[in-house]
């Protein structure tokens, strides 16, 4: 199912996270070659990702929304 990006945040690891309409959360790594997202490693290159959608396997599993572990 796609979900709109409402947002960003950091893990533990400073990885970065996409937080979904849905209340999932979801890792947007740049980590060539198996994920080229460079647009993650900007403040303008994230907001830029705002309202995009992106596909939600935990919707598709009809799994519950996330709780962040450390709200900003």
């Amino acid at each position: 199912m796609e979900q709109a990006i409402t947002g960003f945040h950091q893990d533990a690891e400073q990885h970065w996270v996409a937080e979904l309409a849905c209340g999932h959360n979801q890792h947007v790594r740049h980590d060539p070659p198996w994920w080229q997202r460079p647009w993650v490693l900007t403040p303008e290159g994230r907001a830029g990702m705002l309202g995009v959608m992106l596909s939600c396997p935990k919707c598709d599993r009809a799994v519950p929304p996330d709780r962040r572990a450390n709200p900003a």
